[in-house]
C-alpha cells in the first residue's frame, strides 16, 4: 500500500469536508513520501486527522480526486467490483437499463469514469489519469456483473477524447477495446429507435440524460406544429413525431448529425412528418419570425453555451437571446421546452435568464414542470459539477 501522505493547509478541504470529491492544488500544504502521479495517496487534514485515500497528479489543478473516507479500503479489484456493481443496482431500480450510464464519475465514487451502456455495446471515457490505469480491469468486471443478468456485451469502444484529458497531461484516446464491430448500434428509448453513432457522435455517441425529459414532451405533442432546435441526432423531435406531432421541423449546425437524424426517422418511418434542417438556429429563428412562422411547441437544448465560470456573461446573452427568439415563435397558449446543460449557468442564473426573456417579448409564462438530468446520471450532493442539467417545460401566455 502506498505510503505517501498528502496535507491540507488549515480552513481548507470544505468541499471534501461537506461531501465532494475534489481536492485542489491550492489547498495543500505539503506532499510527504513516494510517489508517482496516478498513484494512491492519504490525506490528512492540517492537524493529521485522516480525511481518505485518493488518486494524485501533479499535472492536474484537481491535485487529488478522492475514492474511500476509509483510510484502511485497499484499492484493489474486490474495491472496485463493489463500487461497480452498486452502480449497476442503482440503475437497475431507478432506469430503463436496456440504454442507460452505468457510470457516472464523482457522482458514483469513481473519480474520471464514465461508462455508457447502449444496446449491448458499452462505451467508456477515462477523465482521470488515476482511473485510467485501471479501465482494462474496471471493463472486465462490469462486463462480468452484466453477465450474471444474462446481459453479454457485444463490444466495447473506448472516447477517452475529451479536452478533459489534456488537464490531466494525458493525449486524446479513442477506438475499439478488444475487437472491432458496427459502430452504429441501434437501441430504443421511450418508443423511439436511434442509430447511435458511437465513434464519431457526440460525447459518447448519444445523450442518455435526457432519457425522460424526451418523454416527458411526448403528451404535448399529439397534433402538434413542433420546432425542435439544436436537434442533434434528432432525439425531441423523434419524440414529437411518435407521439403523434402533425409535422416536426428539427434543426442543427452539424451536417453529421443531421444526416444521423435523417437516417433515425426513416427508421421510424416518421420521414413524412419529421424533416430536418442544417443550419445555425441564432440566424434561422429570426428568419421564422419574419416569415410569420408559429408553432405549437418549441424545443431549446443547446450546447453548454459556458464550460468556464469567467464565460458565464456570455452565455447568459445567449441563453436569454435564444429563449426570447424562441418565446416569439410561439402560439398563444402553446409550449416552450427549455435547457442548459452547463453546470456553470446554474439553476438560478438560468431561471432569471429565462424571466428576463419573457419581460423583453411581453409573454407570461406558465410553468408546466421543472426537470433535471435522468436519474443514471444522479446529483451527488456537494459534488456540485455532477448537477448540470436543468429542464423547464412552460405554457406561453400572451392574451391573459
Amino acid at each position: 500500500m502506498n505510503k505517501a501522505i498528502v496535507t491540507l493547509k488549515k480552513g481548507e478541504g470544505r468541499m471534501l469536508k461537506s461531501g465532494g470529491a475534489w481536492i485542489f492544488d491550492n489547498e495543500i500544504e505539503s506532499v510527504m513520501g513516494n510517489f508517482d502521479d496516478g498513484d494512491i495517496v492519504l490525506v490528512h487534514d492540517f492537524d493529521g486527522y485522516p480525511l481518505g485515500r485518493g488518486f494524485i497528479n501533479r499535472h492536474s489543478k484537481i491535485r487529488v480526486r478522492m475514492l474511500t473516507r476509509n483510510i484502511d479500503q485497499e484499492i484493489n479489484e474486490a474495491f472496485f467490483a463493489k463500487r461497480l456493481r452498486d452502480a449497476w443496482e442503482y440503475r437497475k431500480k431507478t432506469v430503463d437499463i436496456s440504454s442507460c450510464r452505468i457510470v457516472f464519475g464523482e457522482a458514483d465514487f469513481l473519480p474520471g469514469m464514465v461508462i455508457d451502456k447502449f444496446s449491448d455495446v458499452l462505451v467508456f471515457q477515462a477523465l482521470a489519469l488515476g482511473i485510467d490505469r485501471y479501465k482494462e480491469l474496471l471493463i472486465r468486471i462490469l462486463r462480468e456483473i452484466l453477465q450474471e443478468d444474462g446481459i453479454w456485451i457485444h463490444g466495447v469502444y473506448e472516447r477517452s477524447d475529451a479536452k478533459e484529458r489534456e488537464k490531466e497531461g494525458l493525449s486524446k484516446v479513442s477506438g475499439f477495446f478488444d475487437g472491432k464491430f458496427d459502430t452504429d448500434v441501434e437501441i430504443v428509448e421511450n418508443g423511439v429507435r436511434y442509430l447511435v453513432d458511437v465513434k464519431d457522435g457526440q460525447k459518447t455517441g448519444f445523450f442518455l440524460d435526457q432519457k425522460y425529459n424526451r418523454l416527458a414532451i411526448q403528451r404535448l405533442c399529439k397534433d402538434a406544429k413542433v420546432l425542435d432546435c439544436f436537434t442533434h441526432t434528432g432525439s425531441f423531435a423523434l419524440n414529437a413525431g411518435i407521439a403523434g406531432a402533425s409535422s416536426v421541423l428539427g434543426v442543427d449546425a452539424s451536417e453529421l448529425a443531421i444526416k444521423q437524424a435523417e437516417k433515425n426517422a426513416e427508421l421510424n418511418g416518421l420521414s413524412d412528418r419529421v424533416r430536418f434542417m442544417n443550419r445555425d438556429v441564432f440566424a434561422l429563428l429570426p428568419e421564422l419570425e419574419k416569415q410569420g412562422e408559429k408553432f405549437d411547441m418549441v424545443i431549446l437544448d443547446p450546447p453548454a453555451f459556458t464550460k468556464s465560470r469567467s464565460s458565464v456573461k456570455n452565455a447568459v446573452k445567449g441563453y436569454r437571446e435564444i429563449n426570447l427568439r424562441g418565446m416569439k415563435l410561439v402560439k398563444d397558449g402553446g409550449f416552450l421546452a427549455t435547457c442548459s446543460c452547463s453546470h456553470f449557468m446554474d439553476y438560478e442564473l438560468f431561471t432569471k435568464t429565462i424571466a428576463q426573456a419573457a419581460r423583453n417579448v411581453h409573454v407570461r409564462l406558465r410553468q408546466v414542470e421543472f426537470r433535471t438530468q435522468s436519474p443514471d446520471h444522479p446529483i451527488l450532493w456537494a459534488a456540485d459539477e455532477s448537477y448540470y442539467l436543468k429542464f423547464y417545460i412552460f405554457q406561453v401566455c400572451r392574451e391573459y
